[in-house]
Parts: C-alpha cells; sequence; structure tokens
C-alpha cells in the first residue's frame, strides 16, 4: 500500500489526472519520485494517441502541432512550465546566486519568461508538426526519460536552499531506490528508441547527457544548486532537446 500511496501523490503533485488524494506524510512520500516518470509516460501516450488521430484523419499541420504541444500542459497543468519560466526571468537579470534565488519565489511573471514560453511553444509545435505516430511512439520515451533524469537530479545533486520544496523531497527519498528505477526506465527507453529509431537512440541518450550536464553547471554556477524550479526548467530543455533529435534526426538518418 505504501507504494500505491506514493503512485497516488506522484500523479497528484505532477499532473492534473484525478486519483484518488492521499496523506500528504513522508511515509507515502518516500517513494513517489520513482513513479514520477511514469507520469511522462502518461503524457506520451495521450501525445501519441493524438498524432495517429492526425494522422488517420489527415488533420492539417498547423492543428497537429499546436494541438501536440498543448497536450503536456493539459496534461500537467503546466507545473514544470512555471518553473521553466521562474527560471529564465532569474537568468535574465544578471543578478548574484542569492537575488536570483529571490526571483524564483516572485510570483509576477516577467517579459523574458513570456517570451521564453511563447518562443518555446512555438518550437514546439514545429517540431510535432513533422511528426507522424511512429515518431510519436519514440517521443514516449522523451517524456518518460525526461522526468526520470529530473528525479535522479533530485535525489544526488546539491540543493540551492534548505526550505524548497525540492529538498523537502530530498529528505524523504530514498537514493537507491531513485536511482535503480531511473535505471530502469533510462533502459526501457533505450530499448524503444533502438527498437523504433535504430541510431537515433545513441543520439537520444548522447543529448540526455548533454543536458544533465549543461543543467548541473548552470545551477551551481548561477543559483548554487538545484531548486524545484531549475528542474522543471531541466525537464522542459531535456523534452524539447530530444524531441527535436527524434522529429529531425528522424529525418536525416
Amino acid at each position: 500500500m505504501r507504494m500505491i500511496r506514493s503512485l497516488l501523490i506522484a500523479f497528484s503533485t505532477y499532473s492534473r489526472i484525478p486519483v484518488p488524494q492521499v496523506e500528504w506524510t513522508e511515509e507515502n512520500r518516500r517513494y513517489s519520485m520513482c513513479f514520477f516518470p511514469l507520469v511522462g509516460l502518461v503524457t506520451g501516450l495521450v501525445l501519441w494517441g493524438w498524432l495517429a488521430l492526425c494522422d488517420h484523419f489527415g488533420f492539417h499541420l498547423l492543428l497537429r502541432g499546436a494541438g501536440a504541444a498543448l497536450i503536456p500542459l493539459a496534461v500537467t497543468g503546466g507545473i514544470h512550465m512555471d518553473g521553466f519560466m521562474d527560471t529564465v526571468d532569474a537568468q535574465a537579470s544578471w543578478q548574484p546566486a542569492e537575488k536570483r534565488l529571490e526571483i524564483l519565489k516572485d510570483s509576477h511573471t516577467g517579459a523574458f519568461a513570456v517570451m521564453a514560453c511563447a518562443g518555446y511553444l512555438l518550437l514546439s509545435a514545429a517540431l510535432y508538426s513533422e511528426a507522424d505516430a511512429a515518431a510519436g511512439l519514440r517521443l514516449v520515451g522523451v517524456f518518460t526519460l525526461s522526468r526520470a533524469l529530473s528525479a535522479w537530479a533530485l535525489a544526488v545533486l546539491k540543493g540551492a536552499r534548505q526550505d524548497g520544496m525540492l529538498d523537502d523531497f530530498s529528505r524523504v527519498t530514498r537514493i537507491r531506490m531513485v536511482s535503480v528505477s531511473g535505471c530502469v526506465y533510462a533502459l526501457a527507453c533505450l530499448l524503444l528508441w533502438g527498437l523504433t529509431g535504430g541510431w537515433t537512440a545513441l543520439l537520444c541518450a548522447g543529448t540526455a547527457v548533454l543536458c544533465f550536464m549543461g543543467y548541473r553547471r548552470m545551477a551551481y554556477r548561477q543559483f548554487g544548486g538545484v531548486t524545484g524550479d531549475l528542474a522543471g526548467w531541466f525537464l522542459q530543455v531535456t523534452e524539447l532537446a530530444l524531441t527535436a533529435v527524434i522529429v529531425i534526426g528522424g529525418k536525416l538518418l
């Protein structure tokens, strides 16, 4: 039952999918990050279904791309995009780390965040407009792996502050379990990409590693560690990068 409660907490926290509510205790949250990638799995499956529907009915590329770009926001409620926007605002301030952390807590949305969000959605819509159902199957791995990496980063990277949501999860998360589950998710994604995309799997693996390394470098240098908002930024950037590799690489290879 503990595992089921952790699963429900993962979905209630990181998605808008209706699930039974359970008590928010350390015991119930202990393994929630192990199930976090399953939210990505569901998101990817919904996206795959949409692309298959577009293929079947011959929907125009604009409708295909716009609908696909909005699906992750609809499933997750935009929680990760919110972190992406906050991080962009903080980065654009060119302030010391302490000030940037304060900006992350600011509920106001700056011009740089709006521009970054608009650019992100336009680029993702453009990429999705070039994707068919076959590429959509490979995209399931994108949403799964991005969350597996985000959960692992939560467990192993230094936090920027001691009072944020990220640190709260770190105290109740078993690093070994998150690492083991993350390896399982990563291997499953690589297998999926290898079976459906051939050499694209190696490009995706390399891109994911580069995204993680870049995230760690950025977080430590600009913020002194990772936060929940930075985790959202990392997840969004990784998803966009892997999507680009699958869509563009699939046409070139």
